[in-house]
């Protein structure tokens, strides 16, 4: 077995070679996994708006940013898992990899089924809580609890992905995300389409999908991985190195709260307006999170690659890296922002053929795709200050923007100019948490928050 881990040690190694090419060949598979994970959500709602309905897609739309706040603390920890899982990695400490594995591995089977128990019971409440307009409650209760009622599969399967991209494995968690987004295309043309089971057909394709690739990926885990295991014998629970997971990934998960619950308020907002605000929120939405991706990816592959190089001690390879990506990221922002200038309405029609939907997402898409060289520097300097470990600081900047700038402007903003200062006040946010995050990084207090020291 130490044979084959120093091999795949050879292969997923980023503390060699260029830096910029390293990162991206990294990042690409990650982007391609990324975007292929939002096709889950964007299938359904392409394939609801146009077979069963403008409300039906709202309710889809709403469903979204609520469930992202129902798994937002497990992500969060699979963030800071993967962080742990990197430097250990790069320090070439294989027998902590799998300690760290099962004992997150074991937390995501408790934790998934709890989340499932809960969503399913709360449903209801949580819809009227955001103002979800009375006409799309009933669709985006159903649909919400068949949804959430799979937590548990995607939680894990989600966890292995984490892993594995920690391990510099890139490649493999986007085949198993390719079956998986594949399968659930073709059952949700299936099950809508075909059976007419219309929103719930939706939930339930996505449901099925995810289960099949969990499938997947633990047999590959289990019997073809050198390093990782699911076998009674190695799935243990190292207290430790768990505690290490949480000191890391609870600030990711507090993170990752803050930017749901702003989502949901935002959503209060938005729903204000009513139902052609929120389709078109929803559907413009979709647009703008699948051009994110790429802003994600290379954050999230800066964030190995600072992990292996800090496990390496290598620090001036992790400042050339951020370097790069906030160069490629400037010129992905403005290159990003003139497609969507142009080409903004026509993308709206892939989901509404209503003049008013594609009005308001267009201009949705104008205005945020002007700062998308803003939001991928911010998101450039959290990447590396989660691969080093230094993930509370990156938490701070969430609740202070979203908390006392991006909600109290959008009430400010929405009163005077409409649904058009809703979006401007994310920009506004954006901005001042990419200045407050460069000044940190500038600091450099974040050396030395990493496992290994």
């Amino acid at each position: 077995m130490k044979n084959d881990a120093l091999r795949m040690k050879s292969r997923n190694d980023l503390t060699q070679g260029p830096v910029g090419m390293t990162i991206l060949r990294f990042a690409g598979p990650l982007l391609v996994g990324n975007i292929l994970q939002q096709l889950y959500n964007l299938t359904d709602s392409i394939i609801v708006g146009r077979f069963v309905g403008k409300e039906a897609l709202a309710a889809v739309s709403a469903s979204f940013f609520i469930y992202y706040f129902v798994i937002s603390l497990v992500i969060g920890i699979g963030s800071g898992t993967s962080v742990v899982v990197s430097q250990y990695f790069g320090a070439k400490q294989f027998d902590k990899v799998q300690q760290a594995f099962s004992s997150f591995f074991l937390f995501m089977l408790v934790a998934g089924i709890l989340l499932s128990i809960a969503g399913i019971i709360f449903a209801e409440p949580i819809f009227r809580m955001v103002q979800t307009p009375e006409e799309v409650i009933p669709g985006a209760v159903s649909y919400f609890r068949i949804y959430i009622g799979g937590t548990f599969l995607f939680v894990t399967f989600n966890s292995i992905i984490s892993i594995l991209r920690g391990l510099g494995e890139s490649v493999r968690p986007m085949l198993f995300i390719l079956l998986s987004t594949v399968l659930n295309v073709l059952l949700d043309l299936l099950f809508i389409v075909g059976f007419g089971w219309g929103i719930e057909g939706a939930a339930r394709a996505t449901v099925i999908a995810q289960g099949i690739g969990m499938c997947v990926a633990l047999y590959y885990v289990n019997e073809r991985h050198p390093l990782l295991s699911i076998k009674k014998k190695d799935l243990l629970f190292n207290a430790t190195i768990f505690r290490q997971e949480l000191r890391i990934g609870l600030p990711s998960s507090g993170q990752q709260c803050a930017i749901s619950l702003g989502l949901m308020a935002l959503l209060g907002i938005v729903n204000s307006f009513g139902t052609n605000t929120l389709t078109a929120y929803g559907a413009a939405g979709k647009i703008d999170t699948i051009i994110t991706q790429a802003i994600l990816a290379l954050s999230s592959a800066l964030a190995t690659f600072c992990g292996q190089n800090i496990g390496a001690g290598k620090m001036q390879r992790v400042r050339q890296g951020v370097r790069f990506a906030l160069l490629f990221n400037l010129v992905f922002g403005f290159t990003m922002f003139t497609l969507l200038y142009f080409t903004g309405d026509r993308l709206m029609l892939a989901f509404t053929d209503d003049a008013e939907v594609i009005r308001i997402g267009h201009e949705y898409l104008i205005i945020i795709g002007s700062c998308f060289f803003v939001h991928g520097g911010l998101n450039v300097f959290n990447g590396a200050l989660r691969g080093a470990g230094d993930t509370l600081f990156p938490m701070f900047i969430s609740l202070f923007c979203l908390w006392l700038i991006r909600i109290p402007l959008a009430y400010c903003f929405s009163d005077w100019w409409g649904e058009t200062g809703i979006w401007w006040a994310i920009n506004t946010s954006l901005g001042i948490g990419l200045t407050i995050a460069a000044v940190y990084y500038k600091m450099g207090r974040w050396k030395g928050k990493g496992v290994i020291k």
